[in-house]
């Protein structure tokens, strides 16, 4: 396997800017998720990575080598694709071992490398079907087991699990993360989707409007987010907020809002009283109480099974709760809430995360 280094990529189609200065290190066995909505470069990132985009400028480097220059054949990568991209007249086996055959390789030699990969992915029974006799799920281990027998330096995901139902992307979740176990492997991940990036990733790169927002641990991302495109991507449901100013008086800190009511914080040195803040607390951390602060509208309860999420309206915006308490089903019109200090976040009038 090899490390990757991105060195102030950027990509331009004519006069469009799509990518402006990507700086990353990706360490040798490590996964990588880049994560960001539609539109945010972290495809065509990844595209330049595997050499199916030119870079504008920048460099790319696989283990070392500079690549930007190379064909993708030669950057010895594999990449498995949002559509599974599988060949419809060949078997699952010939479809495997399509890339050794092409390389000469000796069929007792490719024989058992896609054995073990077929192993590996729970595709023995499967090795004499077309992919039309195929599952979804089944067609994207196979695309994968195309990939493993490779044994490439690195792999690449663009969004494998996204033509896939809600159980399945599940399933095929934890059977990605436990090959990555396995192998070891470095690999790349591309989603728009922050639960598989929170699973999956040994770090998340976030990225919003061709710019990396922050690089970090899934719980750094979630428990410290860097600015407010981060804390509202990062979480399901996303961070509450809400706008204020912070507010100095005798020693005590607060965020005061419009309507004159106000939420104790800690204190913040880089920020001057008066201030222009953006404060956000994540559902989860909300706290229903009766003598709470803050008084909010009930406009929905939707129950999960596990949870429930509560639909507000507070100073006249959206806010919402999650809470295992099953007796807020029967809330009245108005509830009142507490943030509880500890959990809350603060914004500058930049939308930075101020400490």
């Amino acid at each position: 396997m090899a490390s990757i280094d991105i060195s102030a990529i950027r990509k331009s189609y004519g006069h469009f800017p799509v990518l402006h200065g990507v700086d990353l290190t990706i360490r040798d066995g490590e996964f990588i998720v880049l994560v960001g909505p539609s539109g945010c470069g972290k495809s065509t990132l990844l595209r330049m990575i595997a050499g199916l985009e030119e870079v504008t400028s920048g460099e790319i480097s696989i283990e070392g080598r500079r690549v930007n220059d190379l064909p993708p054949k030669d950057r010895d990568i594999a990449m498995v694709f949002q559509s599974y991209a599988l060949y419809p007249h060949m078997t699952v086996a010939d479809n495997m071992s399509y890339s050794l055959r092409l390389r000469k390789t000796g069929k007792e030699r490719i024989a058992e490398i896609v054995a073990s990969a077929s192993a590996k992915l729970g595709l023995d029974a499967l090795l004499q079907r077309r992919p039309k006799a195929l599952s979804g799920g089944q067609r994207q281990r196979v695309a994968m087991g195309r990939a493993i027998v490779r044994q490439p330096k690195a792999f690449l995901f663009d969004e494998p699990l996204s033509n896939l139902d809600a159980r399945l992307r599940e399933q095929m979740r934890a059977e990605i993360k436990k090959l990555h176990k396995e192998l070891g492997a470095t690999s790349i991940y591309v989603t728009h989707d922050q639960i598989e990036a929170m699973t999956l990733a040994d770090r998340i790169v976030a990225m919003h409007g061709g710019v990396v927002q922050q690089v970090g641990a899934p719980l750094d991302l979630y428990d410290r987010p860097a600015n407010l495109f981060v804390a509202g991507f990062i979480g399901s449901p996303g961070m509450n907020f809400l706008e204020g100013h912070y507010v100095l008086e005798g020693g005590q800190a607060s965020v005061r809002f419009a309507n004159e009511t106000s939420v104790a914080v800690e204190l913040r040195k880089a920020l001057a009283s008066n201030s222009k803040v953006t404060l956000g607390i994540r559902p989860e951390h909300v706290v229903i109480s009766s003598a709470g602060a803050i008084e909010a509208g009930v406009d929905l309860v939707e129950p999960t099974g596990f949870g429930i999420i509560m639909h507000l309206s507070v100073h006249g915006l959206p806010f919402k709760i999650f809470t295992l308490d099953r007796s807020v089903l029967s809330a009245d019109r108005t509830i009142r809430v507490d943030f509880p200090i500890s959990r809350l976040h603060l914004f500058d009038s930049e939308g930075q995360r101020v400490d």
